[in-house]
Order: C-alpha cells, then structure tokens, then sequence
C-alpha cells in the first residue's frame, strides 16, 4: 500500500530475506539486449577510427547510457516487470535506448538531438516506473537525471568543445545525483530513511544476475567481431587457427569472471545492506562495470581490425586495441574484486601489464603472435588462482574475522 506521499514499502528486501531469490526475467534479458546495440554501435565507431580522441568520445557516451542502464537494473530489481502495466512502459524505454544506438554514428553530427531525446525518454519512464516505490521522493534523482539527458540534447545542437563540455555536465550531474538522494529522507510506510538507503534495499541475486547477463551478452559481441572481421577470408590452416585464439580468448575473458566472481560478489552484498549496499553496488557495478565492458568493445573492435590479416605486421592501433581491450577489462575486474573484497588481487593486477605488453608483439611481429600471447597471459593468470588462489582466499577471510 502506498503512504500519504505515494511511496510503498520496498518489497524486494522481504522478498530476499524470506522466500527465494527472484529470477531475471526474459523481458529483462530481451531489455539487456537491445541495449548491447548501443555496445555494437560503438564498437562499429572505434573501428573506424582508433584513435585517442575517438576513444574519448566513445567514453563519454558510454559513461552516460551505462548510467541509465544500471538505474534500470535498480528499478526492475525493486519493481519486477511482472504486470502489463509495468511491462509496456519498460518497452517504451527500450525504444529509447534503441534511438540511441541507432543515433551513435552521428551523436557528434547531425543525430545529436536524436540521441539526447531518446535519451530523455529513457529517463522519463525509468522515473514514472520507480515513482510506484518512491513517490514523490523520486524526484531526488529523476530531475538530476533529467537535467543530463537535457545537457545531452543541448550538446547536439553545438559542435565541437562546446558539445563535449555538455557531455561532461550530463557525467558530473549523473554522478552527483547519488549524493543529492543520499541527503534528503523520505518517510516508506511508518520509517524515515534516506532515498538512497531504500535503493540499496535490493535482492543481491538478481542484482548480480542481470549483470551477469549483461556481459555474456556483451561477450557475444567479441564473438561476432570474429565473424564480420573474417569477412569472405578463405578458411585457410592460419585463418582457421587465429579465429580459434580469437575464441580462446573470449572464453578466457568469461571464465576470469563467471567461475567464481559472480557467486563471491553476490555473498559480499548479502552481508551489507541499505547505503552500505547502495554503495557497494555503485562501485562495483558501475564504475568498476565501466571498464569492464568498455575493455570488450576495445578488443572487439582490435579482432575487427587484426583477424583478416594475422601474418601481418599490425599498425599500432590495431595492436594497442588488442591488448588494451583485455587490460582494461581485467583492470575493472581488479577494481571490482577490491570494492568486493574478493582475493586475489595480484595476479590479475601482473596479467593486466602483461597483457598490455603483448601490443608490442602485434606491431614487431603480427596478429597471431599477440592473439596467442594474450590466451596465454590469461591462462597463466587463471592457472596461478587456482593453484596458490587458495592461500589468499584463507588469508583474506582471516583478515575480515580479525578485523571483525
């Protein structure tokens, strides 16, 4: 039932304390992959051009869509997509962020005005979808989110520095938003509590889920750069042999995340709850999500560029995407495991400076040479956990009983 103020209590936490962990949905997982698009799209803008500057901007769109998609992840985890009321306007959203990727090759052209009212759309529905739990408290972080998606329309209508700087107002205003949640207090049901306080109120489960999805899905991007980047190639002995390292290296990528990240991160949340939780959530699956995901459209598009011409020298661009799309993913992973207090941390930290070396392999020798280096970077890494993994795992969990 919803208080005076329109706000309801917050039925996740009693449905994670006391029955079973609720699902991803499909329509949620159908959301996550029309929003893989916008990851496609700019995978498609670094291939054209691999340049530092084209990384920049490819950042700040990133930065500022992955925002409103983790505030999605927040909303479907407290207000389940279970009714065709709730249904239909996710739908909407979804035509959002659809109108937004498909707006991604012009965003700093002619389509700017496009993406920041798509956008804006985005956001309208993610905040009239969380109204149904915050009420009127909702506005804490809907018009902070309203103002980005506006700096973002204003940017299209400049060119140049001038829509850069919108863009970085939308990110510092984004990032702003929750310390502004965090100072006002609303009244759910018979309790004041910070705004923030009731978002960490989430079901850790299907928190860790949904973005679990979202990267598999994502690593299917890097799969399907090895197709496109084969192109109509003869399936010679080479070929054949740098698609599997290209594969090799994907499944790596997976299994330095999926076989025991996931289940660490979703027990570290279940012991903090509230901010605490809020907190957690917000270090480690957004900024610390940023570079992962940002790592796998930098190495997609490097397999893009390298995969039909792996006896051959790479230019440094090429070479540098490689290897910088699996440093910057295991940088984030290093990241996200300390927000965690997941162990350890060393010997992906070693891999991380290992795999950005392998660039020089690409450029002095070629393709195939920096592909297999990278698998066995990472092989050498999973295989060294495994091994003495378990000795940090102990001393770690000695630490938090002292500190305790």
């Amino acid at each position: 039932m919803a208080d005076a103020d329109g706000a309801t209590g917050a039925p996740q936490e009693a449905q994670a304390s006391g029955g079973e962990d609720r699902r991803v949905s499909t329509l949620e997982l159908f959301f996550d992959l029309v929003f893989v698009f916008t990851l496609t799209q700019l995978t498609v803008l670094l291939t054209q051009d691999l340049s530092f500057a084209q990384a920049g901007r490819v950042l700040l769109i990133f930065v500022v869509l992955f925002w409103m998609y983790g505030a999605y992840a927040y909303l479907t985890n407290q207000v389940p997509p279970e009714t065709n009321a709730r249904r239909l306007p996710l739908v909407l959203g979804m035509s959002g962020f659809l109108t937004c990727a498909l707006a991604i090759p012009g965003v700093f052209k002619d389509d700017g005005v496009a993406f920041g009212l798509g956008l804006l759309l985005v956001t309208v529905v993610h905040s009239a979808l969380y109204a149904l739990i915050h009420g009127r408290y909702v506005l804490s972080f809907a018009l902070p989110n309203v103002a980005a998606a506006l700096c973002v329309t204003a940017a299209g209508t400049v060119d140049g520095r001038a829509a850069e700087a919108w863009w970085l107002a939308a990110i510092v205003i984004q990032t702003a938003t929750p310390v502004i949640s965090g100072r006002i207090t609303g009244r759910y049901t018979d309790i004041n509590e910070p705004v923030t306080s009731r978002v960490g109120a989430l079901d850790p489960a299907h928190f860790v889920e949904r973005h679990g999805l979202l990267l598999i899905v994502a690593f299917g991007e890097s799969v399907i750069a090895i197709g496109v980047g084969s192109g109509n190639l003869h399936l010679n002995l080479g070929l054949f042999g740098g698609v599997v390292l290209a594969l090799a290296l994907a499944t790596a990528l997976w299994w330095t995340y999926f076989i025991r990240d996931e289940a660490a991160a979703e027990a570290a949340l279940r012991k903090v709850t509230g901010i605490t939780r809020f907190q957690t959530t917000m270090r480690a699956y957004f900024y610390c999500f940023v570079p992962m995901l940002l790592g796998v459209a930098v190495l997609a598009a490097g397999v893009k560029k390298s995969i039909g011409h792996l006896p051959d020298h790479l230019p440094t661009a090429p070479a540098v995407a490689l290897a910088g799309g699996v440093a910057l993913f295991l940088a984030g992973n290093v990241a996200f495991r300390a927000s965690l207090r997941i162990a350890p941390l060393g010997y992906r930290a070693a891999a991380t400076v290992a795999a950005l070396a392998t660039a020089l392999l690409g450029i002095h020798v070629d393709a195939l040479a920096e592909l297999f280096a990278l698998v066995l970077v990472l092989v050498a890494m999973l295989l060294a956990e495994a091994r003495w993994g378990e000795c940090a795992d102990t001393y770690a969990e000695a630490e938090e009983v002292n500190s305790a």
